[in-house]
């Protein structure tokens, strides 16, 4: 996890979608998150929205780079 300019927390994630369980693992400085949902239409990207949610929530999550790749980098920032 990483700080930005704006003092937000910056996650970098690899999502594995079409999994045939839910699992977050860590590898080094990223979460590796797998998900049951089909990476069509944000459907995975949602899904893994949802999972940050329930581990951060305290914090609004959003995903700023990455939406049609594995590799992804969510902001962590306070919610209003």
């Amino acid at each position: 996890m990483k700080n930005n300019l704006h003092g937000n927390k910056l996650i970098k994630v690899k999502v594995f979608p079409n999994s045939g369980k839910e699992e977050i693992l860590r590898k080094g400085d990223r979460l590796v998150i797998k998900v049951k949902e089909e990476d069509k239409k944000g459907r995975a990207n949602k899904r893994v929205i949802e999972i940050l949610s329930f581990i951060f929530p305290e914090k609004g999550i959003e995903l700023v780079k990455g939406s049609k790749r594995k590799n992804k980098i969510f902001k962590l920032h306070e919610k209003n």
